[in-house]
């Protein structure tokens, strides 16, 4: 079953991300996962914290987007983002066949 990770971003220090996307952005096609969109162009309709950035990806399972997340592969990236802001990162079921 398809899901999609939905990464809420604040950005503290925007100096890991023109790495981050030049090295991510690959290693997310060999595993057959794609951007949905990575946009500042959020509107919050409801809560009461809207992110800097919105950044959906779709991954083939839930299997495969925890074993990217989880890779060595990705770790200093991650590390990096983690340093570099504050961020939520949902994996969501695609339930009804959309996606």
């Amino acid at each position: 079953m398809k899901t999609l990770a939905v990464i809420e971003t604040n950005i503290i220090d925007p100096s890991w991300i023109e790495e981050y996307t030049e090295n991510v952005t690959p290693m997310l096609a060999r595993i057959g996962g794609k951007y949905i969109t990575r946009t500042s162009n959020v509107d919050l309709i409801e809560g009461i914290e809207k992110p800097q950035f919105s950044v959906i990806v779709e991954f083939p399972s839930r299997e495969i987007a925890l074993a990217f997340y989880n890779s060595e592969e990705y770790a200093p990236y991650k590390k990096s983002r983690l340093a570099g802001s504050s961020s939520k990162f949902l994996l969501v079921s695609v339930e009804n066949g959309a996606a």
